[in-house]
């Protein structure tokens, strides 16, 4: 099966599948330190071999952030970064000053197990916020994980990143560029805490293609906004978002900025950040459907917030996991998000079956509606007048629905 598995992500041509493991230059390994719980993977270290990598990250807008975050945005070279070191069951969020001093304590035991500098260290952490980490248990992981490193390691680094996740979300796929096929791997995690800005997730990715840093950060910015930006599962902002690319060179094709082969992996980025977003989405605590939401007309600012708005409606999340065409939901969030304005010639399909025009409804086909929004995936689509013809507006989101599944996972976080 096709690691792109939804019909939102096409594949690009250029782009296919490849066997497990990472690109040239890099190793992984993973162990369990009992953070999470006993026998459990829950430290991860992923090694570039190359002292020239070159490297880009994102983070969370939280207005509360975690140790891990600070240490790597504020005390790392984010543009040479040849090591992630990260650990699942506690994030390391909201605990002071001894919270930074175990978070700069994994960036100095990773450094030293790799042997680079400890500017050249990401660290990242996820799990219970307000909990101080075990730093011994921490630096024991640290260096059985080091101990474990090898280029298949990637499936047991995805492992030890998981927290509510429900499966693993990772990828390994061949990219055919004009000058030279080269391979990107990723590896993410994230089920709940999920909102655009951008989600409870870390994300690495890796390629044995040679980028400039400009380049690197620039793809990863854009691609970030189309994946990582557009979903939520419940409209709650992570303390610990991080999101890294790594470049090795080790395949020798360089990726000139402003060239084809730019265009090429960028693509095939955007692709993968994408299908990785969803997969997200899809995990979602118990979800059992995902949505797309589509808002076409006003302005941006006003289409991203009608979008937005449907996303994380817990009126739409419900219908959406219960199956129920319920489109009056879907206006009334919009009203929300609106309330104010004059009465709206709004207009609602969903599956492509128009509910409503102009603000009324229209007859449809009960049926076929019925057997549209019983599958996996639903895609809603709503129209708004447009404030300017010349430049039309559009915002998309995707989220997932809301059941009793989500519920008993958060009833019971920390127990």
């Amino acid at each position: 099966m096709s690691f792109f598995a939804s019909r939102w992500v096409p594949e690009p041509d250029h782009v296919s599948d490849a066997e497990a493991g990472l690109p040239r230059g890099f190793r992984a390994g993973a162990a369990a330190a009992a953070i999470k719980q006993p026998g459990v993977a829950d430290v991860g270290l992923l090694v570039c071999d190359a002292a020239a990598c070159v490297s880009a990250a994102r983070f969370t807008r939280s207005g509360v952030l975690a140790a891990p975050v600070l240490v790597t945005r504020d005390h790392a070279r984010v543009d040479g970064l040849r090591v992630v070191v990260a650990n699942s069951g506690n994030a390391n969020a909201a605990t002071g000053e001894p919270g930074m001093q175990v978070a700069l304590g994994m960036q100095a035991a990773a450094a030293e197990a790799a042997g680079v500098d400890a500017d050249r260290v990401a660290v990242a952490s996820t799990g219970v916020i307000g909990v101080q980490l075990d730093a011994t248990r921490v630096s024991a992981g640290i260096a059985q994980a080091a101990s474990a490193l090898h280029r298949g390691g990637d499936l047991d680094f995805t492992d030890s990143i998981m927290t509510t996740d429900a499966f693993p979300k990772r990828a390994s796929l061949n990219v055919r560029l004009p000058s030279g096929t080269v391979r990107i791997s990723a590896q993410a995690k994230g089920a709940g805490m999920i909102e655009p800005a951008f989600a409870t997730m870390l994300c690495f990715v890796q390629t044995d293609a040679a980028l400039e840093p400009k380049t690197a950060d620039l793809l990863l910015g854009v691609c970030v906004k189309r994946s990582f930006d557009r979903i939520s599962v419940d409209g709650q902002l992570s303390t610990n978002d991080t999101a890294i690319l790594m470049c090795s060179g080790a395949s020798g094709v360089r990726v000139a900025p402003e060239s084809e082969d730019e265009l090429r992996f960028g693509e095939a980025l955007d692709a993968l950040l994408r299908q990785l977003a969803l997969m997200i989405v899809r995990d979602g605590e118990g979800a059992k459907r995902i949505g797309r939401v589509v808002v076409r007309g006003g302005d941006q600012h006003v289409a991203e917030r009608c979008a937005r708005a449907v996303a994380n409606s817990p009126l739409v999340k419900t219908a959406l996991h219960g199956a129920d065409p319920n489109w009056g939901r879907i206006a009334q969030a919009v009203g929300a998000a609106l309330r104010g304005a004059d009465p709206l010639a709004l207009d609602i399909a969903i599956e492509g079956i128009w509910l409503c025009r102009d603000g009324a409804a229209v007859a449809h086909d009960a049926v076929a509606l019925d057997a549209a929004a019983a599958g996996v995936e639903i895609e809603y689509e709503v129209g708004l007048p447009m404030s300017d013809p010349a430049h039309l507006a559009e915002a998309e989101v995707f989220f997932s629905d809301l059941g009793h599944e989500y519920v008993t996972i958060n009833a019971e976080y920390t127990t």
